[in-house]
C-alpha cells in the first residue's frame, strides 16, 4: 500500500504572486545627522567598548554614540 506523503514545508494548492511592497534598501537607511569630533578617551575604555561591539558585532564607535545619545535624551529634559 502507497502512502501519500506531504511536505509540509512546501506550498499546497493554487499559488498567487503578492506584490512587491517592501521598500527599496536605499530607503531603509535613515541618515543620521551627525557631526564629526575628536575626543581623547582611556586605553580601558576605548578597550571596554571594542570588545562588548565585538561580543555584540557591532561596531565600537556606535555603542559610544549610543551611549552618548541616551544620556543626552534623559538629561535634555532636566
Amino acid at each position: 500500500m502507497k502512502k501519500n506523503l506531504t511536505d509540509p514545508n512546501k506550498p499546497a494548492g493554487r499559488l498567487a504572486r503578492v506584490p512587491d511592497f517592501l521598500p527599496p534598501p536605499e530607503k531603509l537607511v535613515t541618515p543620521e545627522e551627525n557631526v564629526k569630533v575628536t575626543i581623547s578617551l582611556s586605553k580601558a575604555s576605548v578597550r571596554f567598548f571594542k570588545e562588548e561591539a565585538s561580543k555584540h558585532h557591532t561596531k565600537y564607535q556606535k555603542m559610544i554614540r549610543t551611549l552618548v545619545d541616551t544620556y543626552t535624551a534623559h538629561y535634555q529634559h532636566h
